[in-house]
């Protein structure tokens, strides 16, 4: 059974659609992509998963458990716990001052009760680590670089214990081998049990550690499978290169120059 269920979910603004009848389903202790050009409605998806956004039509289902009305709070109780495209850390706080209040606010009441080797400090602690910025613990969160940052959300995502993670665009900041790193991370948090939904341009690192992807195209879901399945796909290949190798087979999907701005890394994987 999944976890998460997108059941036709429609989100409009408007005149324009953001989100086209997209359905799609990510699964326990797995790592899942949601991958597609720039505009393509993928933050609009995580938007209503979270609870940002109230979709035109469709349902969010949790566990089985319609969530669609749920306000965020409650979402974040249930597990489901989030990083944003745009950094959203607390600036005059120190890297380990986010993720103390992340913890606190989670906890509630309970953190009172924190003694001994489940010490709140001890925790927060054990996550820098784990992600591996400890170095930075004591820095202010707005003189970091940006991909330790990045890591800063992740370490404070995980300070509420989530069941699900919503990642939108996580190695954004990172250098090479950060980001291999990260993907280690990843595939061990999801071997731990942990449920990965992540935005991502970073193609290598998608193909990587993803167990399944799901392509978003002006709001649509045009593909899903393996990372070898969408790698070959030429319905995806058309969407990110906006040409298939017959040019009588190019139609409503094909790419215009001002949606595919930034792709560039993500067009050299797929067309490998």
């Amino acid at each position: 059974m999944s976890l998460l269920q997108v059941d036709d979910v429609v989100v409009q603004f408007g005149g324009v659609t953001a989100v086209n009848h997209a359905s799609f389903e990510v699964f326990p202790g797995s790592v899942t992509g949601l991958i597609g050009p720039n505009g393509a409605g993928k933050t609009t998806c995580f938007n209503v998963i979270t609870g940002l956004q109230t979709p035109t039509s469709g349902k969010v289902l949790l566990d089985g458990h319609d969530i669609t009305r749920m306000p965020v709070h409650r979402r974040a109780r249930r597990g489901v716990g989030r990083t944003f495209q745009r950094l959203e850390a607390f600036g005059s706080l120190t890297v380990e001052g986010n993720v103390r209040t992340a913890l606190d606010i989670h906890d509630g009441i309970r953190g009172l009760f924190r003694s001994g080797d489940g010490s709140a400090a001890q925790v927060v602690d054990a996550l820098l680590e784990r992600v591996g910025i400890a170095a930075y613990a004591r820095d202010r969160a707005d003189s970091v670089p940006t991909g330790v940052a990045r890591l800063l959300e992740l370490a404070r995502a995980l300070a509420c214990d989530p069941r699900l993670l919503l990642l939108d665009e996580p190695s954004s900041g990172l250098d090479e081998q950060e980001t291999e790193d990260f993907g280690l991370l990843l595939s061990e948090l999801a071997s731990e049990g942990r449920t990965i939904l992540m935005v991502e341009h970073d193609m290598d690192l998608v193909m990587n550690v993803c167990d399944t992807i799901h392509v978003l195209d002006f709001g649509s879901i045009i593909a899903q499978g393996t990372p070898g399945e969408i790698r070959a796909n030429p319905v995806v290949q058309q969407a990110y290169l906006g040409f298939a190798e017959d040019p009588r087979e190019v139609g409503a999907h094909a790419a215009r120059p001002e949606d595919r701005v930034g792709d560039v890394e993500e067009t050299k994987v797929l067309s490998r």
